[in-house]
């Protein structure tokens, strides 16, 4: 590196859950973190730390149990000890128990709002963490020795920082991924997801449901205080038709699609709802930068694995990065050698999970008569064959592959 050194080790841009999470992993380690956000806390605009609800995976529980954050993320989550997936009026299903798979619960559901309040406290405490915000960066570049970014404060003021390595964890629409000339490629769903919560007549009991309805897939998730989480992915017109309806007519067109499972609906809460796209970016790195997170890949909703996809980028960064600063490493965070390290590691992993989702999409979107009848054998045959569960449920998890620190619960530091 340049014997120039730079304002910080590392700028990360976006403060959201994966750009928060990634600065409160590392700041055990010593390093000048910058994290540049664009919505003020607390802003109703910010995406990130809303109303919606998140899965967190048994890899994902671990991470925050290695960051300090799991005993309060815990006591506003709710654990899921089963999934039953099945489609609407055909016979097969399929089914996970957390006891079968010998844990204590096979992941949790946590309000973002909350995991949000979390991490803006860890971020707080770090005193080794610079958060600007709201600013927003309007430009980027990288040379062979360090990052340059170009901020604008709210109040119109610019500002420039240099770094040893940029992060882009500014979402699916990522501007530092198109700052940095990395392609993307986007396919629309041309659904929406309308997301809510509710109560149910009937106790939830930690099931966590995926039913596949002529509608489109209905995810039901266990939350706190006795409410469940809904999320309703229909096609973009059917979505906007069923948001117009007011709340009675709506809670009887979910329960009409889902079943009684669970009984009556009653006392629903605010809808939202957002467009459906598959982002995957060319590549995962460019000089002195990296993608994590959505920046990344960009998932459909229907297996819940976005997030917990998003901290295994998290926290292998994190090991590439402690390597860099260990014994044998030259302190470079941002040389080619542990970029080219990080990509090899997340390629294979990001491909399953979007390669597993889209496949979901597509083979649970078609009517066709014979993959109808081929997706219901496959539930059976998921239920009864010796093993699969298993398999499928080390996936779910987050469990399977070559695992970074972190997802082992192992703190950097």
């Amino acid at each position: 590196m340049s014997q120039s050194r730079p304002d910080y080790d590392l700028v990360i841009a976006g403060g959201g859950m994966i750009g928060a999470s990634l600065a409160v992993a590392l700041s055990p380690l010593g390093l000048r973190i910058a994290v540049v956000e664009a919505v003020a806390r607390g802003a109703v605009e910010q995406p990130s730390f809303d109303e919606r609800s998140t899965a967190l995976s048994r890899s994902t529980q671990r991470s925050f149990e290695a960051m300090g954050l799991w005993s309060k993320v815990k006591a506003a989550s709710t654990p899921i000890r089963q999934v039953h997936v099945s489609d609407k009026g055909r016979f097969g299903f399929a089914h996970i128990d957390a006891e079968e798979q010998n844990v204590e619960a096979l992941g949790y559901v946590c309000i973002n709002r909350v995991l949000g309040d979390v991490l803006a406290s860890a971020l707080d405490a770090a005193d080794n963490v610079t958060l600007y915000c709201p600013a927003r960066i309007t430009a980027a570049s990288s040379s062979a020795t360090l990052s340059t970014v170009s901020l604008t404060h709210a109040d119109g003021s610019e500002e420039q920082l240099t770094t040893g390595l940029l992060v882009a964890a500014d979402g699916a629409r990522s501007s530092i991924r198109e700052m940095l000339g990395v392609a993307v490629s986007v396919s629309d769903y041309r659904q929406k997801a309308i997301i809510g919560n509710l109560l149910t007549e009937l106790p939830n009991q930690g099931v966590a449901y995926e039913r596949f309805t002529e509608t489109g897939p209905i995810a039901m998730l266990p939350v706190n205080n006795g409410r469940t989480a809904f999320v309703w992915i229909a096609e973009t017109a059917a979505a906007d038709r069923l948001l117009a309806l007011d709340d009675t007519d709506f809670q009887d067109a979910l329960l009409s699609a889902f079943g009684t499972r669970l009984g009556a609906f009653s006392r629903i809460g605010k809808r939202a709802a957002y467009p459906l796209f598959l982002t995957r970016a060319a590549r995962l790195t460019a000089q002195r930068a990296v993608l994590v997170g959505n920046a990344a890949h960009g998932l459909h909703p229907v297996a819940a694995q976005g997030f917990n996809l998003g901290m295994r980028d998290v926290a292998a960064l994190c090991d590439c990065i402690a390597d860099a600063l260990g014994p044998g490493g030259d302190g470079d965070l941002g040389a080619p050698a542990v970029l080219a390290r990080y990509a090899a590691w997340r390629k294979s992993d990001q491909a399953r999970l979007v390669g597993l989702t889209d496949g979901l999409v597509r083979l649970f979107g078609s009517e066709q008569a014979g993959v109808r009848t081929l997706r219901n054998v496959g539930m059976l045959a998921f239920d009864v064959v010796p093993g699969v569960r298993r398999r499928f449920a080390e996936y779910a998890m987050g469990l399977k592959g070559r695992l970074p620190r972190l997802s082992r619960g192992i703190a950097l530091r």
